[in-house]
């Protein structure tokens, strides 16, 4: 059991080598191709559940705990000597790439809803993408800037726009989230381990997602630790809603990592709350959305896709019918 174990590791770490860094982290590729040669690692990775030691996970717990950030033959010494360590922090992590960045995809959607807004993300992280009123935009391409009310933001998210929505700030009054294992911004672990999830050579990231922890430990949101595919949860969640405000559930980039049954109660859930629904998704994971938009990401309102995005908020290209009542 334990040799198939290994295999499984080797093949994931191999494939994660060829298909997923290059191009992203010359690091992470080294060392995927070291795990996929190096049977010891291997043997100590296949101790892990196999939904806990995907590569970029495995990678960043190793970070976190203190791992050296050089050549692949450093870093395994280092994880055959902290074995133990390695494995039981892996088995009690999962990926919560927790990217504010989003908040860029999903300003277009936004601006549509009119406020005052109650805002509940599903898959929340540590709620950095529950404060879009509170970064500052600059989009090139349209060349559109907005601010918070208060003026320009610590958090300033750069992303590229192609089309014409019409972009306004959202006004805000309460938000919350809902997640498996909720993150806390002022944990000091918690905010070692979000900044570890970014790959080492993705520039500006590490400093935005800090710079989100601050203004989310500022003022936290109600975060809520359980399963958002449990309609009893879920509803009573949005029932502490301030009465006046509409419900806008946002599920950027989670809905993927549910299984079907699941993502199915999931939106049940959703409608039966007469919210308004925001999300990003991968095109193929609707049935109607591949005739509307092609392929790769799209944002959507309430089921219909408004703009083709990058799934981490880098650029928002909007449909030309993509015309859609605040109302």
């Amino acid at each position: 059991m334990m040799q198939d174990s290994a295999a499984a590791v080797a093949e994931r770490y191999d494939r994660f080598a060829r298909e997923e860094a290059p191009g992203r982290s010359a690091l992470y590729e080294e060392w995927a191709r070291g795990v996929a040669g190096d049977p010891a690692v291997q043997a100590i990775l296949s101790r892990v559940a196999a939904n806990h030691r995907q590569p970029p996970l495995v990678f960043a717990v190793t970070r976190m705990l203190g791992a050296p950030e050089g050549r692949y033959a450093a870093w395994a010494r280092w994880v055959r000597t902290h074995a133990h360590e390695v494995v039981t922090e892996c088995g009690g992590r999962s990926i919560q790439t927790n990217e504010p960045l989003r908040c860029a995809a999903l300003l277009p959607a936004l601006s549509l809803v009119p406020g005052p807004i109650a805002l509940l993300e599903i898959g929340a992280s540590a709620g950095l993408c529950l404060y879009p009123d509170r970064y500052s935009y600059r989009y090139a391409g349209e060349e559109a800037a907005l601010d918070p009310v208060d003026g320009v933001s610590d958090v300033v998210l750069h992303s590229v726009l192609r089309g014409s929505p019409e972009l306004g700030m959202p006004h805000v009054i309460w938000r919350a989230g809902i997640d498996l294992s909720p993150l806390d911004a002022g944990d000091p672990d918690d905010r070692r381990f979000l900044t570890a999830l970014v790959w080492p050579g993705e520039e500006g990231r590490v400093e935005r997602i800090e710079a989100a922890l601050d203004v989310v430990a500022a003022d936290p949101p109600v975060l809520v630790a359980g399963d958002a595919t449990d309609e009893t949860l879920l509803r009573n969640v949005a029932a502490r809603a301030p009465a006046g405000a509409t419900l806008v559930v946002t599920t950027p980039g989670v809905l993927p990592h549910i299984p079907r049954a699941g993502r199915d109660r999931l939106l049940t859930g959703i409608r039966a709350l007469h919210a308004r629904w925001i999300t990003v998704d991968p095109v193929g994971l609707h049935d109607t959305w591949t005739e509307r938009v092609g392929s790769g990401f799209a944002l959507a309102l309430d089921g219909r896709p408004l703009a083709r995005v990058d799934p981490l908020g880098g650029s928002v290209e909007w449909l030309p019918e993509a015309t859609v009542s605040a109302v």
